[in-house]
C-alpha cells in the first residue's frame, strides 16, 4: 500500500512518514500543494494525507483540482482547523475524511483502514503461481506455508506482484518504494531481491522471481 503525505511541517511529516512506514506502507512526502497535485497524478496511491495549510496551492484547492481530474484515491484531510465551518469546506472540497490536530497516530491509523476497506477492490489477494500475498492482512504464504518477512521485504514484494510478468527497472523500483531511495548502498535493490529469492524460492522446483540480467527484475510463473 502506498500513501502520499502532503505536509509543510518537516517534522510531522517526518513524524507520519515514519510511523507509517512501520507499519509496512510505502510513503511518499511533499511538503507543496503544487508538488502534491502532480505526484498525485503520476503516482498510484492508496491513500493521500493532506494537509490545509501549505505553500503554492492550498490543501483545499489540491483537493478540489484532483477531484476535478476525476483522481478517485482517498483523501483524508490533516489540521489543526477544528471549526464546524472548515471541516465542511474541507469535505465539500472533495476530502473523504477530516482529522484534527493534534491526534493520535493510531487513530489515523484507524481512519486510513476505514479508507481502504471502502476503496478497496473486491479481492486483496494477489497471486502468482502458489505465492499468495494478502495485502489487506499482509500475510505471505507459497503453497500454503507462511513466509515471514521484514518490512522493506514485504514492500518490495507486493510492488512486484501487483505487475507480474513485467520486467521493472533499479529506477522503476526506487521511484515507487521511497524506502529504497535513501538508501546508501549502490546494490540495495539486488541485495533486498537476494533475500527474498532465498524465502520465496530457496525449496521449489518453480522459480518465481527472476534477475533479467543487466535489465531489472521480474516475478512470474513462466521461465524468463
Amino acid at each position: 500500500m502506498r500513501i502520499l503525505v502532503v505536509e509543510d511541517d518537516v517534522k510531522i511529516a517526518a513524524f507520519i512518514s515514519q510511523g507509517l512506514k512501520e507499519e509496512s506502507y510505502s510513503v511518499d512526502v511533499t511538503h507543496h500543494g503544487d508538488e502534491a497535485i502532480y505526484l498525485a497524478q503520476v503516482n498510484s496511491y492508496d491513500v493521500i494525507l493532506l494537509d490545509l495549510m501549505l505553500p503554492g496551492s492550498d490543501g483545499l484547492e489540491v483537493c478540489q483540482r484532483l477531484r476535478e481530474k476525476e483522481l478517485q484515491t482517498p483523501i483524508i484531510m490533516l489540521t489543526a482547523r477544528n471549526r464546524l465551518e472548515d471541516k465542511i469546506d474541507g469535505l465539500d472540497s472533495g476530502a473523504d475524511d477530516y482529522l484534527t490536530k493534534p491526534f493520535a497516530f493510531e487513530e489515523l491509523l484507524a481512519r486510513i483502514r476505514v479508507q481502504l476497506r471502502q476503496h478497496s477492490q473486491s479481492s486483496t489477494v494477489l497471486e502468482v503461481a502458489d505465492l499468495r500475498v494478502d495485502t489487506k492482512t499482509r500475510e505471505v504464504k507459497r503453497a500454503g506455508e507462511k513466509i515471514r518477512l521484514t518490512v522493506k521485504e514485504y514492500a518490495l514484494l507486493e510492488f512486484m506482484m501487483r505487475s507480474p510478468n513485467i520486467l521493472l527497472t533499479e529506477t522503476i523500483i526506487k521511484e515507487n518504494l521511497s524506502d529504497m531511495q535513501h538508501q546508501s548502498m549502490s546494490n540495495i535493490i539486488n541485495v533486498y531481491i537476494y533475500r527474498l529469492r532465498n524465502k520465496i524460492d530457496k525449496g521449489y522446483t518453480q522459480k518465481l522471481l527472476h534477475t533479467v540480467r543487466g535489465a531489472g527484475y521480474m516475478i512470474s510463473d513462466e521461465n524468463v
